[in-house]
């Protein structure tokens, strides 16, 4: 839109259907989206308008919300939906705090999909080889791409907490600074588009796959989660003893009652389970832990103040506005009915039947269509709609033959 048409307050508004577009750019059958495929109407959160700060010529992004023409948020619309979430802890008295953990790869352009991703050659002549995780001079090679990403950071006023090298070769992780979840998942969002415009400039890819190099660590998006009193501003996980509370373990519960049916949400590509089958620092369970990097629900070191869960579940190929609020219903949904957690699990451990999670998309997807707890968090038409379309992104998927098949299988009698 111009800059004209949109100070002058012109309504921009979008097919229904679009919102159910699968990845590969078609839709499911219009009855999951309304038979006629009415228009929504964008409305811009006027705290979510952008300069953007890589862009030659003045550009401008505004994040917008998604609503029927009648005025109400659409329920296919995954920040509404956290909106929804966020309302419902608000009458409880309640608000949440999330921050997430993003980790993604920096790649040299990958013109031949056949062919894997490579790092990319840096300031030396040479790509990196082997892996650096959290050496201080890890990224150098990459110093005029990250000096610009953190210019740009600042120009749209995205604070970070800490930038770090991770495990796997030219991997890398940001911490954004815990807060409200709505800006949380804009600032996430924008951050994900920041990475990949500003690559592109300096002639790299950023991959946010959540596994996109065999034999090397995938890609989470971990996500802390705490809740205040909206009158007292204390954190509601501790006593004045700073002793943990009951409400910090029925939000464990409501997390381990709802992690299984909400798997598809939070790993919601075919990629997404090559990360999730190799389980250390990638569990696919609903365990719940002090400080173990191999529980789903790790209950990281802090003070008493700083008291929170991580999800370990969802990765970086995940919608951030619809994992986070998968994370904080299903937290809800442990303080309303009083869930109480299964016990801690500490060192190496064998997880439980209960507390093994969907391995592929295929279970995931099964898991969500049997779940009425999604249906009763989330709505009907918002969980059929988004297994109708992610039921076409897998049968793509099934449509081709892939060369691990073509090498292995062939000669077999």
């Amino acid at each position: 839109m111009t800059a004209e048409g949109f100070l002058e307050g012109r309504r921009l508004q979008l097919a229904r259907g679009v919102l159910l577009q699968c990845i590969m750019g078609g839709y499911p059958p219009a009855r999951f989206y309304g038979s006629d495929d009415g228009d929504l109407a964008l409305v811009a959160d006027p705290a979510q308008i952008h300069r953007l700060p890589w862009s030659d010529e003045p550009r401008a992004m505004a994040i917008c919300d998604a609503d029927e023409l009648s005025g109400e948020s659409s329920s296919l619309s995954t920040r509404g939906q956290l909106k929804a979430v966020i309302a419902r802890y608000a009458a409880h008295g309640l608000a949440p705090v999330v921050a997430t953990e993003l980790e993604f790869f920096v790649f040299a352009p990958n013109t031949d999909p056949t062919q894997p991703f490579r790092p990319p050659v840096g300031l030396n002549g040479r790509r990196e080889d082997g892996q650096s995780a959290f050496s201080v001079s890890s990224n150098n090679g990459l110093r005029p791409f990250f000096s610009e990403v953190y210019k740009c950071m600042a120009a749209l006023g995205l604070p970070r907490d800490t930038f770090m090298h991770e495990m796997g070769v030219s991997q890398f992780e940001i911490n954004l600074l815990h807060g409200d979840p709505l800006l949380l998942a804009d600032q996430t969002f924008l951050f994900k588009h920041l990475l990949k415009e500003v690559a592109l400039k300096h002639g790299l890819s950023v991959v946010c796959m959540a596994k996109p190099l065999a034999h090397t660590p995938g890609s989470s998006m971990h996500i802390h989660q705490s809740i205040v009193g909206i009158e007292s501003g204390k954190n509601v996980f501790t006593d004045s003893n700073g002793e943990p509370t009951a409400m910090f373990r029925h939000f464990i519960g409501g997390q381990q009652a709802g992690l299984a049916d909400f798997t598809a949400l939070f790993a919601p590509n075919v990629n997404s389970y090559q990360r999730l089958c190799h389980p250390y620092a990638s569990p696919n369970n609903a365990c719940w832990s002090h400080d173990n990097r191999a529980a789903g629900l790790r209950i990281p070191a802090s003070s008493p103040a700083a008291r929170r869960v991580e999800n370990r579940l969802p990765g970086a190929d995940a919608n951030p506005y619809l994992a986070i609020a998968a994370s904080l219903a299903a937290g809800l949904h442990g303080i309303e009915q009083e869930l109480e957690p299964s016990a801690a699990i500490q060192g190496e451990f064998a997880v439980p039947d209960n507390l093994a999670l969907p391995c592929t998309l295929h279970a995931a997807l099964e898991r969500l269509k049997r779940s009425q707890l999604a249906r009763e968090l989330f709505g009907a038409e918002f969980i059929e709609g988004y297994i109708a379309s992610k039921t076409m992104e897998l049968t793509s998927f099934f449509d081709e033959i892939t060369p691990w098949e073509r090498r292995v299988l062939a000669a077999q009698a």
